[in-house]
């Protein structure tokens, strides 16, 4: 198995985890405050990094390595779950999916201008072609129209996106389970303190179900699908293994299906198929790595 054969398949494990995120928010959103589930998620999720970097005992890292995890905090840890956390208050999980469907492009787009990596027109030709089918999906659901929903997860997308890129790149000199630790660790004060503000004393009687999806897009989605993320992005390269992320929607779509009783329909499944397709041909285009 090559690198970029093995860093795809680490990185679809990524992807599994995270292609929940929407569907469970939206539970989620249903009890608690969306501020509080993109802070508290945060916070949580830092206290398990810290207890990793204490038991591993993880060297600090450099004053550049340092400025670069910020920007991965600023990405990951703030912005892509308070923008997508807030539009799952009013919109769909469903129409979510899709529109993040743009993230692919998106990171292979700043990966070429941040670390120079060029790949073929073939690729881009392929990269675009999957962006554009999962872009006509959107529009077809919506009824060719975009709302501030979608710009919040547009918005979202471009955050984790600048996280990804920067993340993966320093995971491929830097332990990818100490890269997003740190990231949630520098984060803790401001996560702590916006946690305490935006928490309510009515969520300690909050149902089961709301606790449990809380407790999931703390550990998983904010933390542990980082560990197999980083580490495909690093060992397969940014371009080439962003292109998994194709998939996320439709497991997405599967998820919302299954725990919210979004209706699977047709038209899902073609454009899975096509989409998918894409992901598949990708793989055979060249991209040249530094």
């Amino acid at each position: 198995m090559n690198k970029e054969t093995k860093g795809m398949l680490i990185g679809f494990i990524g992807i599994l985890v995270f292609s929940l995120t929407l569907p469970v928010s939206k539970i989620a959103v249903l009890t608690f405050n969306p501020y509080f589930i993109a802070f508290g998620r945060a916070c949580l999720a830092g206290l398990f990094a810290l207890a990793y970097l204490l038991y591993t005992q993880a060297p600090l890292p450099s004053k550049t390595d340092l400025a670069k995890i910020a920007v991965i905090a600023l990405g990951v840890v703030f912005g892509f779950p308070i923008f997508t956390t807030v539009a799952m208050k009013e919109g769909s999980s469903s129409h979510g999916a899709v529109i993040l469907g743009m993230m692919p492009l998106a990171t292979t787009v700043i990966g070429v201008i941040r670390f120079k990596e060029r790949p073929s027109i073939g690729f881009w030709l392929v990269s675009i072609l999957g962006a554009g089918l999962v872009m006509t999906y959107a529009l077809l659901k919506s009824s060719g129209s975009l709302t501030y929903i979608d710009g919040l997860l547009v918005l979202g997308g471009i955050c984790a996106c600048i996280g990804y890129v920067e993340g993966g790149e320093l995971s491929r000199r830097m332990n990818p389970r100490a890269v997003i630790s740190w990231a949630l660790v520098i984060s803790l004060p401001i996560n702590i303190m916006a946690t305490y503000f935006t928490f309510s004393p009515a969520y300690w009687s909050a149902d089961p179900i709301a606790v449990t999806s809380f407790i999931y897009l703390s550990l998983f989605p904010m933390y542990l699908g980082f560990f197999f993320w980083y580490e495909g992005l690093a060992i397969g390269g940014i371009a080439r293994v962003s292109q998994v992320q194709l998939i996320q929607p439709f497991c997405t779509l599967l998820a919302a299906s299954f725990f919210l009783d979004d209706p699977l329909t047709a038209i899902n499944m073609v454009f899975a198929f096509l989409v998918i397709s894409t992901v598949i041909l990708s793989k055979r285009m060249l991209v040249k790595r530094q």
